[in-house]
């Protein structure tokens, strides 16, 4: 069942009156798509969402994955980033925990990666947490390639822990078939979705064309997804994207 306006705002906040009632309109902002929930896959679908996609715990929506930002969007954002992690330093609020780091996490379509990073910034209680997974595979890189972009990687930092509504970071080894991934928890999904298009022009610049892809889970809380990937296989049909869903965590 659809959620209607005044259960999407007890859940998820406030919103502008074009994401009342899951609708979608015409007059709804450029690159903003609400996809119907799996768990209502089986009624008729209304105009403007797509088939074959996926939902979240609670009956909700995952907004559709959306292009890149313009050239000049994304670099406005990039360097408000850069300005703010370099305040989040000076003030000593970026650090590394260590309790994920070491566990492999395996998904959907087969393949699995270690946690080799983790990232996170202290601020104050999140009101709209939600998971975003992203992932790419990088061009041209082989063997110990690998070694030395996890290495390397530690100095983009600036392009992403400044962004307004960042938690955390884990950062994802290469699997089997020479793709990373980021699992992220952020406040907000609208946010998340901003920097996942912003990061897509600096992605694109090394990775093979195609490879780019992110996934928003709204209402989600990334150690709560860790510790019951399980809640997934609860929303997610037989046909969604498998690359992002989580199953098991070793």
């Amino acid at each position: 069942m659809a959620l209607r306006g005044r259960d999407f705002r007890h859940c998820c906040g406030p919103h502008p009156a074009w994401m009342m009632n899951g609708e979608y309109r015409p007059d709804q902002p450029s690159g903003v798509n609400i996809m119907i929930s799996l768990r209502n896959r089986g009624r008729r679908r209304p105009a403007g969402v797509a088939a074959g996609t996926a939902g979240v715990p609670g009956g909700g929506y995952l907004p559709a994955e959306q292009p890149p930002l313009a050239y000049p969007a994304a670099l406005r954002a990039l360097a408000g980033c850069v300005a703010s992690t370099a305040r989040l330093l000076q003030q000593r609020r970026i650090h590394r925990p260590a309790r994920w780091v070491g566990k492999q996490l395996v998904f959907a379509d087969g393949t699995s990666a270690r946690v080799y990073r983790e990232t996170a910034v202290d601020r104050g209680v999140t009101q709209q947490p939600c998971v975003l997974v992203v992932e790419f595979r990088l061009r041209a890189v082989r063997g110990w390639g690998h070694a030395m972009f996890r290495w390397e990687s530690l100095l983009n930092t600036p392009l992403f822990v400044g962004f307004p509504g960042f938690v955390s970071k884990l950062w994802l080894a290469n699997d089997d078939r020479g793709r990373y991934r980021g699992v992220y928890e952020w406040d907000g999904a609208q946010r998340a979705g901003h920097y996942a298009r912003a990061l897509w022009r600096v992605l694109a610049l090394v990775s093979v064309p195609g490879s780019i892809h992110y996934a928003v889970l709204p209402g989600l809380r990334r150690d709560d997804l860790l510790a019951r990937p399980g809640i997934l296989a609860d929303v997610a049909a037989a046909d969604a994207p498998a690359w992002w869903r989580l199953t098991r965590v070793a």
